[in-house]
């Protein structure tokens, strides 16, 4: 029998992000028909992660594959979600999986929503992009914003910024002023963010003298495949017994 997949999201008081949340899973259950899949929250919304696991345990189920709805390996990834897996009823074999980025289907994911948002193909050589991500005080998860920004340059972009809504700088206001004063025609704002809530909003403020701002990536194909592949590599993966 398949693991089951919990997706594990942060939660948020917004009711947007449950909403869009769950539009996720409910598009990955449409992808894999085969694959019990469950939603489990951190915080605000409801089930919790701790609940999900332990309604599962009560059901007899055994294998669990566990996925951070997160973009970036920040606290929440290193911290957070271990401590509450470990927490788990002990019946359960959990398989942590790898955060969703950073993968060239979530380029192909925000290159969607920008030409959802107006953009075409033709505009990209005249075009400079604000890459605008939630923040994080960790160092790792701000290098690798910064690695994807260098990254989706090479694809032909004019140029490419990467921004924060917090805890680390440029603020995405600033980088649309930088690509301004660089000379591209178009300035657009591509919101490396899963789901609505107060950091978004604070990007879309951010992007007010941007001629383009997409939407969240949200249930965009390409992210429930990405969703996808990471449950596929961690249930492949070897659960070692735990040395007495």
């Amino acid at each position: 029998m398949k693991p089951v997949l919990l997706v594990i999201a942060h939660g948020s008081r917004d009711p947007r992000h449950a909403a869009t949340v769950h539009a996720l899973v409910r598009r990955v259950r449409s992808l894999r028909p085969d694959v019990r899949v469950e939603t489990g929250f951190l915080d605000f919304n409801f089930p919790s992660v701790q609940g999900v696991l332990e309604s599962l345990a009560a059901e007899g189920v055994r294998d669990v594959v566990a996925l951070p709805l997160l973009l970036t390996r920040a606290f929440h990834a290193k911290a957070d979600i271990p401590a509450v897996l470990r927490d788990a009823p002990p019946q359960l074999r959990i398989r942590q999986a790898e955060v969703l980025g950073p993968s060239p289907l979530l380029l192909s994911a925000l290159e969607r929503r920008l030409y959802e948002a107006g953009l075409t193909p033709a505009d990209k050589s005249s075009t400079g992009v604000v890459l605008a991500s939630a923040g994080s005080t960790d160092p790792e998860a701000i290098a690798v914003i910064a690695d994807i920004a260098r990254e989706w340059r090479h694809t032909g972009w004019c140029a490419v910024r990467p921004a924060f809504a917090s805890a680390a700088l440029p603020r995405t206001e600033d980088a649309v002023r930088e690509l301004r004063a660089l000379g591209c025609a178009k300035v657009a704002v591509a919101p490396y963010v899963l789901a609505p809530g107060f950091l978004p909003d604070r990007i879309a403020r951010g992007a007010a003298e941007a001629d383009v701002l997409a939407q969240v990536l949200g249930p965009a194909p390409e992210v429930a495949r990405v969703l996808l592949r990471r449950y596929a590599t961690a249930s492949a993966r070897v659960l070692l017994p735990v040395s007495a």
